[in-house]
């Protein structure tokens, strides 16, 4: 059937219809993609009432004392953000938690991370409890995740090896089994808190060397054949050596299918790693504005050596970067928080971001600062020191964006 165009005024007509029709659909697709990262009154209430809390409990002086303390926390503090709920904002109310969205989440994250604030949080209440969330029977999330909801547990996340690495290729320690039960064996490198956690997730290979056979388990730290040792000379977040000597784990402790719990772990991954990237914004920021304040305080040659061209340059340098980390940042939450079909690119993006610029922050910031900026009571080194831990964990700029190359199909 041949289909006759009108002519003349009917076909002037006709090409408006069609004109408006395509307009409307634009304006409809322009409508589902666009994004307001401001926050909402609900949230702007809790940053400004998470930053009055930071100011007092944790001074700048504090956070020196608590990152050269045994377990790099300070275990008051944290049954103090249990109590107000922020430890379990990421599990659902019906298993203790506050079931709060990612961006609420971030909130909180950004303010701890302007305050140095080292804790489990990260570790313990999202990237373990949203794996067990997403992979665990419901027996397991009713006996696990209102104990970490309440801070009451923490759960350590074991997931890299000697061969550091965030892909499911890296995970190479053996999950054997044995009649009903598996046995563990190889080391875990790097992992956050094992040293004070209760039990240990460990991410463990079942069978093949892909995505396909990888499996968690739930790990009482008191195992037999389980050992962990503090790593020495960290700052910040406390790292640890986990290894596994034929460590026993009944079948009731496997969480999820058995071979299938990659879709999980990338889950819990990307959503903490959105967190964290939020969490160095905040610390990226506050490099900013150390060096900027410091900029109008010092004086040199009988004026502020913020009036110098170079001194400026460096200024720019960390406010640029710290604005790049937090609005990408923000943009990924919103990404995960919508359920957006492109929301690991975003999470990706973020952490690519964060981890070039808190660190290149932190550097401008020292060049304002001179020698000042590395005295350790001064603050700055704080910020300089998670920089470079943070840039690695959950995957540093260069994966991150082998990562983004992927998932848009050019590699």
């Amino acid at each position: 059937m041949v289909r006759v165009l009108p002519t003349g005024p009917e076909r002037r007509t006709w090409s408006r219809l069609v004109a408006n029709s395509i307009v409307v659909e634009r304006l409809k697709l322009i409508k589902e993609v666009t994004m307001d990262l401001s926050l909402t009154e609900t949230q702007a209430l809790l940053k400004d009432a998470t930053t009055s809390f930071m100011e007092t409990e944790l001074p700048k002086q504090r956070v020196r004392e608590v990152d050269e303390s045994p377990t790099g926390f300070n275990q008051d503090l944290w049954q103090k953000m249990s109590d107000l709920g922020w430890v379990g904002m990421g599990v659902p109310e019906e298993y203790g938690g506050g079931g709060n969205s990612l961006t609420d989440i971030a909130v909180v994250q950004e303010v701890l991370g302007y305050y140095a604030c080292s804790s489990p949080f990260l570790d313990s209440g999202v990237l373990s409890a949203t794996a067990i969330l997403e992979a665990g029977s419901d027996a397991q999330k009713s006996a696990v995740l209102p104990a970490l909801a309440k801070g009451q547990q923490i759960c350590a996340f074991a997931f890299t090896e000697p061969e550091y690495g965030w892909g499911s290729s890296a995970v190479q320690l053996k999950a054997t089994q044995s009649g009903s039960n598996y046995s563990l064996s190889g080391t875990k490198m790097f992992v956050p808190w094992a040293h004070v956690a209760d039990q240990l997730l460990v991410v463990a290979r079942t069978s093949g060397d892909s995505d396909e056979g990888i499996t968690l388990f739930l790990v009482d730290k008191n195992a037999k054949g389980l050992s962990v040792r503090l790593h020495s000379g960290w700052i910040g977040d406390k790292v640890c050596q986990v290894d596994f000597d034929n460590v026993e784990v009944s079948a009731d402790n496997v969480v999820g299918q058995v071979g299938g719990a990659w879709p999980a772990i990338s889950a819990a991954i990307d959503r903490a790693t959105a967190l964290l990237a939020i969490y160095m914004a905040g610390g990226a920021q506050k490099a900013y504005e150390m060096c900027r304040d410091y900029s109008t305080e010092r004086i040199a040659f009988g004026v502020p050596i913020g009036t110098f061209q170079r001194v400026q340059d460096h200024i720019i340098v960390a406010l640029t970067e710290a604005e790049a980390a937090k609005w990408t940042s923000y943009e990924a939450l919103w990404r995960v928080d919508s359920g957006r079909d492109d929301a690991a690119l975003g999470v990706s993006m973020a952490k690519a971001v964060a981890s070039d610029g808190f660190s290149k922050a932190c550097d401008a910031s020292h060049n304002v600062h001179a020698g000042v900026g590395v005295d350790l009571d001064f603050g700055l080194t704080h910020y300089t020191v998670r920089a470079r831990t943070f840039q690695h964990y959950l995957g540093d700029a260069t994966f991150h964006r082998k990562r983004m190359a992927s998932l848009m199909e050019l590699s």
